[in-house]
């Protein structure tokens, strides 16, 4: 086995074409290159994703971001010794472009192929970045996805609880939509909330009252529909305040939330351990100030230690997909031609599967 290993990710299964190469050695990984490009322009005028209109762009775009990362990492294809792609979860015409690429260049250059989980990208992305050690609980909470795993392994993943219907991500989308902000939603409702009164309006803490760490946002996402209602039949409709406050007290609600379930996954995963294991968070609701406040909070609570991925790593990229192509091979994993694009493809394989499906597939 190669000492050091030149790895090229490829990601594509949503709305994000990427490409990256990472240096990969058994002391420490490098990040050479990280390439995504975008669609948002191609989608805006639908509201949301166009799984067609993504997949033709994935196929005329793919070829182009991995040159881009061939080339900021100073190397050439003959340089690359693994590759990488997200197999699944995901939008299929999109899967089906990075796994196909995937495999032409592993055939090309004779060179050992490994599929990845878009979900273990984001579970192992601490541990590219920081250096994490297992075990480590993660919340992986994102525009598709959002669930707590405790990481003991490489390919090692056990769900503690997960969202039944849709995932904050999905939540501050529509929301956004709702109150006639921009896309994405997060970061609108963000802004808003800024200058707004989180205690104007009484949201609830959906799935609160009941044990374990499941999570429920959709009838959050339908209790700010009847408050923005009844705001707009009595005044005719909303004030920039109305909106802010409004923001305000949804994101506090999503927040309190996730805050309280975290504090459930890191008793519960202490339960199983010898001492509480540290918190991680991925995905690009972790970009949330108010959110990302209250789960180091949380953190501190049990006197262990807090990884929050830069937001570049945390949202869609192909950096992580390389850096988990790179221990899964590491760990014994090669896959050949055989390897197929998976829309479902639950980390827990363990677990009963979630209800519901994200932007990304199976929540599970």
């Amino acid at each position: 086995m190669t000492d050091t290993l030149a790895i090229l990710g490829l990601e594509s299964s949503c709305d994000d074409t990427a490409a990256a190469v990472v240096s990969m050695s058994p002391e420490s990984s490098e990040i050479l290159s990280s390439v995504v490009l975008g669609q948002d322009a191609l989608h805006d005028a639908y509201g949301g994703i166009v799984p067609e209109i993504a997949a033709r762009a994935h196929a005329e775009k793919l070829d182009v971001a991995v040159k881009q990362a061939l080339f900021k990492a100073n190397m050439t294809l003959g340089d690359v010794t693994l590759v990488s792609a997200t197999a699944g979860p995901g939008l299929i015409g999109g899967v089906l472009c990075g796994v196909t690429t995937a495999k032409a260049i592993a055939a090309a250059r004779r060179i050992p192929l490994v599929g990845v989980n878009h979900l273990a990208g984001h579970a192992l992305t601490p541990r590219l970045t920081d250096g994490l050690p297992y075990p480590y609980v993660m919340l992986l909470v994102s525009g598709g996805h959002c669930q707590f795993l405790l990481v003991e392994g490489c390919d090692d993943f056990t769900r503690l609880g997960g969202t039944i219907d849709d995932a904050p991500g999905e939540a501050f989308d529509k929301s956004a939509r709702l109150l006639g902000l921009g896309q994405p939603g997060g970061p609108a409702i963000e802004r808003a909330a800024l200058d707004g009164d989180a205690a104007r309006f009484r949201f609830p803490r959906p799935l609160l009252d009941r044990p374990g760490c499941d999570m429920s946002f959709s009838g959050l996402k339908t209790a700010l529909l009847r408050a923005r209602d009844a705001v707009a039949a009595e005044k005719g409709g909303l004030t920039r305040q109305d909106r802010a406050d409004l923001c305000a007290g949804f994101q506090r609600a999503v927040a309190d939330v996730l805050q309280e379930k975290t504090r459930r996954a890191l008793t519960e995963a202490s339960r199983t351990l010898s001492e509480p294991p540290a918190l991680a968070v991925a995905g690009g609701v972790a970009a949330n100030t108010e959110i990302r406040a209250g789960l180091e909070t949380v953190a501190g609570e049990f006197g262990v230690s807090f990884v929050a991925p830069p937001l570049s790593l945390c949202t869609d990229n192909a950096a992580m997909i390389a850096y988990a192509g790179g221990e899964l091979f590491r760990a014994g994993r090669i896959d050949d031609m055989t390897l197929a694009a998976r829309p479902r493809w639950p980390l827990d394989q363990h677990s009963p599967s979630l209800l519901g499906g994200g932007k990304k597939g199976a929540k599970a």
